[in-house]
């Protein structure tokens, strides 16, 4: 019987959630992993699972990076003294660098950035993978349908084919 890595399983990212919308909305070009500063109700509604980055996006502002319409439900045992606000702006951790290189890319370029996937890492920190991309036509859409249902068809005919050989 074989041993699985334990240091590999403790490194691998769990992830939270997907924007599945924003990979058939968007081309994406570059992929960037940012912190997410989060108060104490946030993290733990997130290890709840109460989480949704599908109508979220990212901006720049005045030399840092936020993150918009991520909406994370409140628990009910949350605490009293606190005031939850399921949509707030979050803060993205990034370096200097590599912020200044993003807002130009969005600005001289029409880039847009679009959060991909939330994810634990290290077991503790919440990170985020920002996805930098231009927006599809309507016909880049419908190819990209089309490629994904050819690629279905395929794999039931050679999965027939098998079975029959």
């Amino acid at each position: 019987m074989v041993k699985k890595n334990s240091k590999s399983a403790k490194n691998a990212p769990a992830t939270i959630a997907r924007n599945k919308r924003a990979t058939f909305e968007y081309r994406i070009e570059d992929k960037i992993e940012a912190g997410l500063q989060l108060m104490g109700w946030e993290v733990k509604s997130i290890r709840m699972g109460k989480v949704n980055i599908a109508d979220c996006y990212v901006y720049i502002k005045e030399g840092e990076a936020f993150m918009h319409g991520c909406t994370i439900q409140p628990l009910n045992t949350a605490s009293t003294h606190v005031i939850c606000d399921p949509i707030r702006t979050k803060k993205l951790l990034l370096k200097r660098s590599e912020i200044d290189k993003l807002a130009g890319l969005i600005e001289r370029q029409g880039y847009t950035l679009v959060p991909l996937s939330m994810y634990w890492r290290k077991g503790a920190w919440v990170k985020v993978e920002i996805g930098l991309g231009k927006g599809k036509k309507d016909h880049d859409k419908r190819e990209d349908t089309k490629e994904r249902e050819w690629k279905v068809e395929q794999s039931r005919v050679m999965k027939k084919s098998r079975l029959d050989g």
